[in-house]
């Protein structure tokens, strides 16, 4: 498929037009923007850090913010030099398809397919719970939670059906606000630091000791992801061969940057010796309680609000991502053929959009109709439908990472290319292992992650949901490859394996 224009033309493919993302809609601007949203921010400041601090007593989070930043530097060398190879909206399926095999690759989207649905529906929960808080707050108004997330379904359904173009437009208006909203309290709390002054103390390895550790690289690595979702839009990308590295460089350098200060700035605030117990005081309220003694009310209550707008970018962005993945498994035999289609009209997956609207708009249902706390109680919005869908996403993707750092390893000793790319396949090796070894943790303390239990079901049962995905794909590639050996084959080639065919029936008049 051409991707360095946006006419008619460049965009058909033999399969037909409608079997085509449109090209050239985004730039590098555009794709960074449309990456970062999925991180949240202000979500991981104001959310994120204080739990981590609080729940791990883990002073030490923005040096781990820099160790993490440097082992997803080291799995972009790999992974952005596969993405000059393969263009795909199908990213880690493709990428793993290509390099671990195609029933492999199968296997690999079902995961990607659950975890990014689980990370967007999970936001729901937590974004109606604050809306209802806003309304509770300021107009005095009783509003349960799922009121305002079914109404956030409807509208990031009807944002999914248009250009990618304009939504990535709404998700950086959104994206570039609430940075700079916390980048006003990082310098206010440089300006005005704790009983300790400004402390360096939070970047010493010995702060990097204690039980809570694996689990706090589990919360801290969740929120990176986005990052890794730049190659689901290399085809609609004007030179993805360059955009799609391009922007996961910047990507892992800017939230690593900006997430090792902001939680360095916390801990300036309270001081180190104070960040641990001001955190399990406050809890989320932290950061708010932060910026009101420094910035004052109306600082902090814009704050709240654009607490809540960053969610919907974030919920927006892993929507887009999901009818992504949907349109390009639909392409390719994975999923029923009418998800393989776009929208004539804005060159959307709009069929994939649809399914990954209805799944959001059934998990919400389930939480509210089995929710019998009274409104305004946590449990199920927040300590449930987010907790646990987000960790399980969460998980899906760590896995995905640490897959395919040894699928670029594949694909390129398969191409002979091994000797050319060393210093990559090194860097991915390194990467990979190190992925592993935060996989392990992460499903060791799942318990911890979840609030569950040490002997809780829910322990074991939320990470099945990965691997149960994983046996339905893994099925699924190996009744395609017994039953349809041209359909498995064209598995990770998406409009590759449409011009192998016009060439084979060229060749053979067909």
């Amino acid at each position: 498929m051409a991707t360095g224009s946006s006419s008619t033309t460049d965009i058909n493919t033999y399969m037909g037009q409608e079997r085509a993302l449109r090209a050239g809609r985004l730039g590098t601007a555009g794709l960074l923007l449309s990456v970062l949203a999925a991180s949240a921010p202000l979500m991981v400041v104001a959310g994120v850090m204080p739990t981590t601090y609080g729940v791990m007593g883990i002073v030490g989070q923005p040096l781990l913010f820099v160790v993490l930043g440097v082992v997803l530097a080291l799995f972009s060398v790999g992974y952005a030099e596969m993405s000059r190879h393969v263009h795909n909206a199908g990213a880690f399926y493709a990428y793993i398809a290509r390099g671990l095999g195609a029933t492999a690759g199968a296997g690999a989207s079902y995961v990607a397919l659950v975890a990014y649905s689980a990370m967007q529906v999970g936001v729901y929960g937590i974004f109606g719970f604050e809306v209802s808080g806003l309304f509770a707050t300021y107009l005095d108004i009783t509003l349960a939670w799922w009121i305002p997330a079914l109404a956030a379904v409807a509208a990031v359904g009807a944002l999914g059906w248009l250009k990618i173009d304009l939504n990535a437009r709404v998700l950086g208006v959104l994206l570039l606000i609430e940075c700079v909203l916390v980048v006003v309290f990082d310098i206010a709390a440089v300006a005005e630091p704790g009983k300790a002054g400004l402390s360096l103390h939070a970047f010493n390895p010995d702060t990097l000791t204690g039980a809570g550790l694996g689990t706090a690289l589990c919360f801290c690595i969740a929120a990176f992801v986005g990052f890794e979702q730049a190659p689901v839009y290399a085809e609609e990308t004007s030179r993805p061969q360059v955009v799609v590295s391009r922007v996961m460089y910047l990507a892992v350098a800017f939230v690593a940057l900006f997430f090792a200060v902001s939680s360095w700035a916390l801990t300036v605030a309270t001081g180190p010796s104070g960040i641990v117990p001001a955190a399990q005081k406050e809890g989320p309220g932290l950061l708010f309680s932060l910026t009101e003694s420094r910035l004052g009310t109306t600082f902090t209550d814009v704050l709240h609000i654009l607490f809540v707008t960053g969610m919907f970018a974030a919920m927006l962005s892993f929507h887009n991502v999901v009818a992504r993945y949907a349109f390009a498994m639909g392409r390719e035999g994975l999923l029923p053929a009418a998800f393989g289609r776009t929208s004539q009209s804005s060159g959307a997956p709009a069929s994939g959009s649809l399914l990954q609207s209805v799944i959001s708009l059934v998990v919400v249902a389930a939480f509210a109709l089995t929710d019998g706390k009274p409104t305004g109680d946590p449990t199920a919005p927040v300590l449930r439908l987010f907790t646990w869908m987000g960790n399980v996403g969460a998980l899906g993707v760590i896995l995905l990472m640490a897959a395919a750092s040894f699928a670029v390893i594949a694909f390129f000793v398969r191409r002979g290319a091994a000797g050319a790319q060393a210093v990559r396949l090194v860097a991915s090796g390194l990467a990979g292992i190190a992925l592993l070894v935060i996989a392990v943790y992460t499903v060791k303390d799942f318990d911890v992650l979840v609030g569950a239990g040490p002997d809780s079901a829910l322990s074991r049962l939320l990470p099945a949901v990965i691997a149960a995905a994983l046996v339905v794909g893994l099925v699924i590639g190996a009744v395609l490859r017994s039953t349809n050996p041209e359909a498995h084959a064209r598995i990770g080639l998406s409009n590759e394996a449409f011009r192998l065919e016009r060439a084979a029936r060229e060749l053979t008049g067909g």
